[in-house]
């Protein structure tokens, strides 16, 4: 039996891993359990309709992850779209980010979301209805705060 390449339009795979370097060195490491990969030469994308973890390194050691319980990743944009309890944590700062709904731009290395945001840190918790950050969370902006913010009453 032959397959006709020209009528193949995606594939499946499983258990992925996807590492993405710069000057040699890794910069991000995705996992998903399963990606689709649709070869359309207007919209190639890579789909992760059961999730994916993406890991941000720097100087060879992990800075940041982000995970999604679904994802698309459009190739010729590099852009990222991360659905439903969507997650960011900074792990230096030991601080996590929830929302329903995410961009990650990877030329620009930023992330953004429209929707509402919850930050919790080991002495605060911050709501947003919006947020831009850098990629591995270290900075933000965030937009119609609301916060929870510990203060020691002995000072």
């Amino acid at each position: 039996m032959f397959i006709d390449n020209d009528t193949i339009v995606g594939l499946m795979a499983y258990d992925v891993v996807i590492e993405r370097s710069d000057s040699g060195r890794m910069v991000a490491r995705l996992e998903a359990p399963m990606m689709i990969s649709i070869d359309d030469p207007d919209s190639a994308k890579l789909e992760f309709p059961k999730g994916f973890t993406a890991y941000m390194i720097e100087n060879d050691s992990l800075t940041s992850m982000i995970r999604g319980d679904y994802g698309v990743n459009y190739e010729k944009k590099e852009l990222v779209l991360a659905k439903h309890n969507v997650v960011v944590k900074n792990l230096n700062t030991k601080e996590v980010m929830e929302t329903e709904r995410l961009f990650w731009d990877q030329k620009k290395k930023m992330i953004y979301t429209g929707c509402l945001v919850k930050i919790s840190g080991p002495d605060k918790l911050i709501y947003g209805d919006s947020m831009i950050a850098r990629e591995d969370f270290s900075k933000r902006e965030l937009f119609g705060i609301t916060a929870t913010i510990e203060i020691d009453e002995d000072e």
